[in-house]
């Protein structure tokens, strides 16, 4: 069975990326603590992650370590982000869906 986690990340504060999110999830992955980890970028936190070098460049040590990076596909589009965080190198995509299957499956999230 996979151990899957997914961290959703809506609080646009660069010290709780830098001290929880990009910590745990790139500790997670090296450590193998889970198989998967996906952060998904919500709400404020796709513009942070667009204009924050210090977001850019944990972001970007995330997708090396092997951590899944999305972000919210509408979020991103109406903080006219989209285009840069393609760059990076994440992922979009509407994540109203999925959020909603993995709390109806009971799968682990953790949310910040």
């Amino acid at each position: 069975m996979s151990k899957e986690l997914f961290i959703l990340w809506t609080n646009s504060d660069e010290v709780l990326f830098e001290k929880m999110v990009f910590m745990y999830a790139k500790t997670s992955i090296q450590k193998k603590w889970w198989d998967e980890v996906t952060v998904i970028i919500w709400g404020s936190t796709a513009k942070l992650s667009a204009t924050s070098t210090i977001v850019k460049d944990g972001i970007r040590e995330l997708l090396k370590a092997g951590v899944k990076v999305s972000a919210c596909k509408a979020c991103a589009t109406q903080l006219n982000v989209a285009e840069p965080l393609l760059e990076l190198g994440v992922e979009l995509k509407y994540w109203g869906e999925p959020l909603t299957m993995i709390l109806q499956n009971d799968q682990k999230l953790i949310t910040i």
